[in-house]
């Protein structure tokens, strides 16, 4: 239990893949998503982490190399509750198509999530990054780099996006002790790999292209509150 009368500021990148295969998943992610602030916030409070600032940024992706200009769908960083709307929006906004083939482009979607610009305030900070997806991700760089939503700092593969996560100077803006990553992905590369060797991080394994069916809500509020 945090200490009395310190008071959290918490950012939450929330990456979300919107390919085809993810189906009637995505409609369970979107509708998690929108209630997130208020269930957060109660179980928090229950736990007596006070919540002082917080901001939720969403990146819905697909796959850079197959859908050019729907690739990346980018909310930038909302603070909620007063831009409750506007995420509410972005949130409705995405639906499940395209992606082509199996891998899809959830390495250079997670490097701009530990790219963010992320909180320096409050008493305690915690820097959060979900994942959700049901596809193995392409080596970083192998695809969709002449397309102009390729994130332009992208590091050049996974030993450099590991540097990023493991050396806060790298990327500059993570703080070592506040970031958290909480994947809900297949036991496939790259998530496997992150999963298995990156420090504050948990991977939560599904069968690629079975729709994540076995991951449950309350375990992926569970797990974003107790990292807090």
């Amino acid at each position: 239990m945090a200490a009395q009368g310190l008071k959290y500021n918490v950012d939450i990148v929330m990456c979300i893949d919107c390919t085809g295969s993810m189906g009637d998943l995505l409609n369970t992610v979107k509708t998690n998503a929108l209630k997130f602030y208020p269930d957060l916030k109660d179980r928090c409070e229950a736990k007596g982490k006070e919540i002082s600032e917080l901001r939720i940024r969403a990146i819905g992706f697909r796959d850079l190399g197959y859908d050019k200009e729907n690739a990346i769908i980018d909310s930038g960083f909302l603070s909620i509750p007063e831009q409750e709307e506007e995420f509410k929006s972005l949130i409705n906004s995405l639906v499940p198509f395209g992606g082509g083939p199996e891998p899809e482009s959830g390495l250079e979607t997670l490097s701009m999530a530990i790219n963010s610009d992320w909180t320096k305030g409050g008493d305690k900070r915690r820097h959060v990054i979900v994942v959700w997806s049901d596809a193995s991700t392409h080596a970083l760089g192998e695809c969709g780099k002449d397309n102009p939503l390729y994130p332009n700092e992208a590091p050049a593969n996974l030993d450099e996006l590991t540097d990023w996560w493991e050396d806060e100077q790298s990327a500059g803006k993570m703080n070592a002790n506040a970031k958290r990553l909480v994947i809900f992905a297949p036991d496939a590369s790259a998530w496997s790999e992150i999963g298995n060797s990156w420090t504050n991080t948990i991977h939560h394994t599904a069968k690629a292209g079975a729709g994540l069916e076995d991951v449950d809500y309350n375990t992926i509020l569970a797990t974003i509150v107790n990292s807090i």
